[in-house]
This record gives structure tokens, C-alpha cells and sequence, in this order.
């Protein structure tokens, strides 16, 4: 089969699945889905073969390739269906204007800017709901995390970024490093609609004024700057610029979801896996628990709630193949709270460990008056200051946008540095906790003071006091959006997802990855997932 017919058939099957997330949508389901192959069973079932936990990166390739292969296959996801439209005539608030539709649960939005000129004007009180965004908090860290179908892929800032292929194979020494960037990126890469900005575009336009400014300064402190790529359509982008469009990234719109431009994956895999009429996704249903029948299939228990967060019906229900892509705290709550109730007694001691923010800082700088970075910004980022080679104090700092609409002259920043530090996940009374401490994260910090340091010495700037709530708080390093671990690749699962000791349990998910991968974790975690369901597919649902 040619290529360009592999890709007419995946934009057929797109179409097909987000007609049906439009139905859905439309009439108010909870199940999404499209005729089941098997036309002597309903499309929503309380039993499948296949199982799949969550529809983030990971889970959603799980469920487009068991789709494929013919393998009916359940979703089951804690968050809603995005694809309604609100009072104002759009699915997602912008970051200006936060009501309901922003927090997962929340009477007040929970962004990681605190204030401004150290006022309380960023965030807003709202009424709960089951928004796109979530903070969990943790006694020393803070995580966000994406809700609803797509997960993070909603939230998140599209950056779409390939790791240093040393540093993988630093972190994942088991793994066949050669295959996974001639096969499994690439395979990630183009589900996933990645594209590069125009670099003459981006050399002209008002949107990207703040990442110049910012590059003109790291390259007179003698660091490199480079462009990183996007599954934001930056063909749209440049409509939206041009007034043929409607603004979604030059609307202020980014974590709490983008109403345009944005190939989350509820338009790419997960279209795709409802397009193959092999899959099914129930949503606002969170799995508590997993056991195993006496035949060896998967029972899993099901809390589904409204949109007051009212748990309204608890389910059950079973599987052959059990996919968790649940997230690093996800999953590794499942897990845990599975052994810690005698449920699946024979995991890994390693289940909960090797957790890490991806080394996670944010920063702000004051530049001078005549360093204007432009009251209109893009909410994607485009660039990155890379100087993860550097041996002594490895970073990679994303140029992160500030789109107040008015000229600030904040450059603003989010550093991936190679922090060590790890923890651990446990689960007690009190639910899922984690051990991480302050001064693990001040390892993260002082690495990017060093940068930092560097550049402002080099322009003769200062850091900015008033973004994080406190007076003398320069660094953020107390929440990240990359969460790493919990179920390392290798350690607590085989070196392709199988969890140890249990059959037919996978995992597809950031719980793989040890903590740090170095950039924006969405790209690796789809590969993994790629890699696994490859290797599954042919060797353990073969009959």
C-alpha cells in the first residue's frame, strides 16, 4: 500500500471520528464512538477486549492502533468531551478572560503567574466545574495536568520537540536508540501534524517580537538560540495575523485550551482511532480500582460523575488487554492504590519511584525601555535558548510568551534543566502523596540562575520580582507541567510497558520515563507508546 493512500485512508477515518465527537457533543453524550465492527453488539459496552485508561499521548496511540488491528477497544476517560460550544460562542475561555470552563473543580483559577506588579489581577474567581485545566497539589510541588478527551494535548503549548538523541539513550539504555529516531519519532511526528514555523514570517511579524528581543539576548551572552517545531498549524497562525481567521493563538489562548489552530489529539490520533468504528470512548468516568477475575481478565471499577463532580454511578467493567495512560499521576495512583488494597499485590517495589519534574523552572527578566517585546504576542512559543550541552549546567529554556495586550517588557521563560533529583509516589488514607522537597527543586533553580545570570550580566538586565506572589520570588519552581515517572520503562514494567508480574497490563504513558527527558515530553511519550503497541500487537494479541 503506497504512502499517499495510507494517508487518504487516516484523513477518511479523521473525518469519520470527529463527526462522531461532534455528535456526541451535540446531542450531550457521554460514550463517543462509531458503529462497533461486531454488528451484533452495541457501540457502548460494559466489556471489551481492550481496555484503555485515560486518552492522553500515550493512551490515544494505544487506542488508534488496537483499533487498526480490528481489537474492540473501550476508552475511559475522567474528563469531559470538548467539543460544545459556551455562552460566548466558543469551546475554551482565553487566559484574560477564565470562567468556568478554565479549572477542574476549582472557585478560583490557579494560573502559574501569580500576579502582576505583585497585584492579584491574573487570576479570577469561577464556579466549579469540569474544566480543561487541573493543578494537583503535593506538599512540595504542584502539578498541571490536561482534563477532558485529549488530556494534555489541550493545554499544553504545542511544542513539539524530539529529544537529544544521547540523552535518550542515556536515560533509556534498554531501548533500541537507532530504531526509535529512524521509526518511532518519525511515526510520532507525522501522526501528530508537526510543523516548523516560516522562519521569514517569524523574522517580520509583531507575535514573535518577544522571542527576537529574548534571542538578541542570549546570543549577546554567547548562547545559541534555535527554533523548535509545533502542532500548532502555523498556516493558520498566519491567517489569524492577517485578519482571515479567527484568532486563537494571537487570541490569548493557550492552557486553558485553543479553540483553533491547534492539532490536539482529539483531531489527530483519537479522530483516527474513533474512525477505524473499532473504539469507544466513555467520558467524566474515573477507573478506581483494578483486580483480576479468576480467568485472568481485567475488572476494573468506575466512578462516572457529573458536572458538579456528584459521583452519580459506580461501574464495572472487564477486559483481556488493560492499556494505562493515565499520566505519570494517573497511573501510578491506579497502581499504587491497586497494591496498597491487596488488589495487585505482586507489583515491582519500583512502582511509584523515578519520578521528576523534568527539571521545570519558571523565570521572568526586565528588559530596558527600548527592548519593547511587543504588547501583541503569540501564545505558542517558537524557540529555545539550547545549552543542554553545556556540561557543567545543562538547560533548555523555552521563550515563553506573556500576552497581557498591553507592552510589558517581560521576557518570560520556562528552563528544562537536567536536574538529578528523583521521588517517589505513595499511597496511603490521604490519598496519592509525593516526596518531592524544596530543595530538590532548588537544584533546578540554580541552574537556571547560572543561565540566567549570564544573560543578564551580558545585557546589563535584572530578573523580574512581582510574577510569582511573593516580593523576593524570582524562581517558579514549585509546579511543573512535565511529570515525569512512577513506572520507569525497565524497572517497574519490561522494556516495552508490560508491567512485571502481570499479564497483559501495559503502560503507555510519562510514567515510562525517568524523570527527565529534556524538552517537552509530548513527542517521546508518543513514541514510546508507538514502540510498544508495534511490539505488542504482533506478540501478544496474535491468536
Amino acid at each position: 500500500m503506497t504512502g499517499k493512500l495510507i494517508q487518504r485512508q487516516l484523513t477518511r477515518r479523521q473525518i469519520l471520528g470527529m463527526a462522531a465527537l461532534q455528535t456526541a457533543a451535540t446531542l450531550g453524550f457521554t460514550r463517543v464512538g462509531l458503529q462497533s465492527a461486531r454488528a451484533d453488539e452495541p457501540a457502548a459496552v460494559e466489556s471489551a477486549p481492550a481496555i484503555v485508561v485515560g486518552s492522553g499521548y500515550g493512551a490515544s496511540v494505544a487506542a488508534l492502533r488496537l483499533g487498526q488491528a480490528g481489537i474492540r477497544t473501550l476508552v475511559l476517560e475522567m474528563g469531559r468531551l470538548w467539543n460544545t460550544a459556551g455562552p460566548d460562542g466558543k469551546v475554551f475561555c482565553n487566559t484574560a478572560n477564565p470562567d468556568q470552563r478554565s479549572m477542574w473543580f476549582r472557585t478560583r483559577t490557579e494560573a502559574p503567574l501569580a500576579s502582576f506588579l505583585w497585584l492579584d489581577v491574573v487570576n479570577k474567581d469561577i464556579t466549579p466545574y469540569p474544566g480543561v485545566l487541573d493543578r494537583v497539589r503535593f506538599s512540595g510541588m504542584s502539578v498541571f495536568v490536561g482534563r477532558g478527551v485529549g488530556g494534555g494535548s489541550l493545554v499544553n503549548g504545542s511544542m513539539a520537540v524530539t529529544p537529544l538523541q544521547s540523552w535518550f539513550a542515556e536515560q533509556f539504555p534498554t531501548v533500541d536508540t537507532a530504531e526509535m529516531y529512524s521509526t518511532y519519532f518519525p511515526r510520532a511526528r507525522a501522526m501528530l501534524g508537526v510543523n516548523t514555523i516560516d522562519p521569514a514570517w517569524f523574522e517580520s511579524t509583531e507575535w514573535y517580537q518577544f522571542s527576537r528581543v529574548s534571542r538578541k539576548h542570549a546570543q549577546k551572552a554567547g548562547l545559541r538560540t534555535t527554533f523548535v517545531p509545533s502542532v500548532y498549524d502555523f498556516g493558520y497562525m498566519q491567517r489569524e495575523a492577517a485578519g482571515t481567521a479567527t484568532r486563537s493563538a494571537l487570541g490569548q489562548e493557550v492552557i486553558y485550551g485553543n479553540n483553533f489552530g491547534k492539532k490536539s489529539l482529539d483531531k489527530t490520533y483519537l479522530a483516527s482511532a474513533l474512525g477505524t468504528g473499532n473504539v469507544t470512548i466513555h467520558t467524566m468516568e474515573k477507573v478506581t480500582g483494578i483486580s483480576r477475575a479468576n480467568d485472568g481478565s481485567w475488572v476494573l471499577t468506575a466512578e462516572r460523575i457529573d458536572y458538579t463532580g456528584a459521583v452519580v454511578e459506580t461501574k464495572q467493567y472487564g477486559c483481556t488487554y488493560l492499556f494505562l495512560g493515565g499520566g505519570s499521576l494517573g497511573t501510578s495512583e491506579l497502581l499504587l492504590r491497586s497494591r496498597q488494597s491487596g488488589t495487585l499485590p505482586a507489583l515491582d517495589a519500583s512502582v511509584g519511584a523515578g519520578w521528576g519534574p523534568n527539571g521545570n523552572t519558571m523565570l521572568g527578566r526586565a528588559n530596558h525601555l527600548w527592548d519593547t517585546v511587543g504588547a501583541n504576542q503569540s501564545t505558542m512559543p517558537v524557540m529555545g535558548i539550547d545549552d543542554w550541552a553545556n556540561a557543567d549546567n545543562p538547560v533548555f529554556a523555552e521563550i515563553a510568551p506573556l500576552p497581557t495586550g498591553l507592552e510589558h517588557w517581560v521576557s518570560l521563560y520556562l528552563a528544562i534543566t537536567k536536574n538529578p533529583q528523583r521521588a517517589r509516589f505513595s499511597y496511603g488514607s490521604g490519598g496519592l502523596a509525593l516526596d518531592w522537597s524544596a530543595a530538590q527543586s532548588a537544584v533546578s533553580s540554580g541552574m537556571a540562575k547560572k543561565l540566567f545570570d549570564r544573560i543578564n550580566s551580558a545585557n546589563a538586565t535584572i530578573y523580574r520580582y512581582d510574577l510569582f506572589g511573593s516580593p523576593s520570588r524570582v524562581f517558579a519552581d514549585d509546579f511543573t507541567y512535565h511529570p515525569l515517572g512512577g513506572c520507569v520503562l525497565g524497572k517497574a514494567t519490561d522494556n516495552y510497558g508490560r508491567v512485571k508480574g502481570y499479564p497483559r497490563l501495559y503502560v503507555t504513558d510519562g510514567s515510562l520515563i525517568p524523570g527527565n527527558i529534556g524538552v517537552n515530553p509530548f513527542v517521546t511519550i508518543t513514541a514510546l507508546a508507538e514502540r510498544t503497541m508495534a511490539r505488542v500487537l504482533v506478540e501478544d494479541t496474535a491468536p
